[in-house]
């Protein structure tokens, strides 16, 4: 009998490590979208870090007794690389059959393979379940601009669309909204997430802003580029003296991505969102 599912790729061989392999990891020179923003690497308009939480980790104690954690790293945005996430998911996959002495043992490999890949110094913390349960849910401060009365036409990015209110009112304000979407570059698989933004400058139109965020809907770029092209679109497009971007996305594979640009205050300490 002919199998109605067979035309699936549902379940298809897929090759996973079965032991220990750092050779996994692949890097994307960060570059490579930096130069078409007009972005040097020595003279960055900004500061920040990739927050990176894996909730898929595992390995053996030397007794056979297998040891789960979720891991936090902060990958520093001068690094020279972006860790190219399904080799992440492959390299963490590597630690499931593999013994190790200690949780501190598994911590330092972790450090140091992601900073040899990453080409700066990767901060990697591994909690335990009782202890990450603890820090709960937290919602992103601000106002939240997704109940904005406005039609929506525009699923291809444009960074036309954002405009100012030219008020003349000069204002710091905080808002975010939950209707971020991109894709894969590579995959072309939906990214989701949640954007934060904190300005000093002109009044940012509601309306526009949104419909700007929805454009992104159909763009293939990592989770990093997204962020900091719209960085550099708001400071180019809009009178803004001082910008913090920050975007909370969804897991895939058992992995978030985080990342936080400001040109005027350090990233904050992590807020787990209710889609995390």
């Amino acid at each position: 009998m002919t199998n109605p599912l067979g035309h699936l790729s549902l379940g298809q061989p897929t090759q996973y490590p079965d032991h220990y392999d750092a050779t996994l990891l692949q890097a994307v020179p960060r570059q490579l979208n930096r130069e078409p923003l007009g972005l040097n690497a020595e003279q960055l308009p900004f500061t920040g870090v990739d927050y990176w939480n894996a909730y898929e980790m595992s390995w053996l104690n030397q007794r056979g007794l297998p040891q789960v954690a979720i891991v936090e790293c902060q990958v520093p945005i001068v690094s020279p690389n972006l860790i190219e996430s399904k080799s992440f998911k492959l390299y963490l996959n590597s630690f499931n059959e593999s013994r190790w002495d200690s949780w501190q043992q598994v911590q330092k490999q972790l450090e140091h393979d992601l900073s040899d890949c990453a080409g700066a110094t990767v901060k990697v913390q591994l909690l335990d379940l009782k202890t990450a349960s603890t820090a709960g849910f937290s919602d992103l401060p601000g106002l939240c601009i997704d109940h904005v009365d406005v039609a929506i036409q525009q699923y291809h990015y444009e960074p036309q669309l954002l405009r100012s209110v030219n008020s003349g009112t000069i204002v710091e304000e905080t808002l975010h909204s939950h209707l971020l979407k991109s894709n894969c570059l590579i995959t072309n698989q939906p990214d989701w997430g949640s954007v934060l933004i904190r300005y000093r400058g002109q009044q940012v139109d509601y309306a526009a802003l949104l419909q700007y965020i929805v454009s992104f809907r159909n763009h293939n770029e990592f989770h990093e580029q997204c962020v900091e092209r719209i960085f550099v679109d708001m400071k180019q497009q809009l009178q803004i003296e001082q910008l913090t971007v920050y975007a909370r996305y969804t897991r895939r594979g058992g992995l978030d991505i985080n990342p936080f640009r400001s040109d005027f205050e350090t990233a904050p300490r992590q807020q787990r969102l209710v889609r995390q």
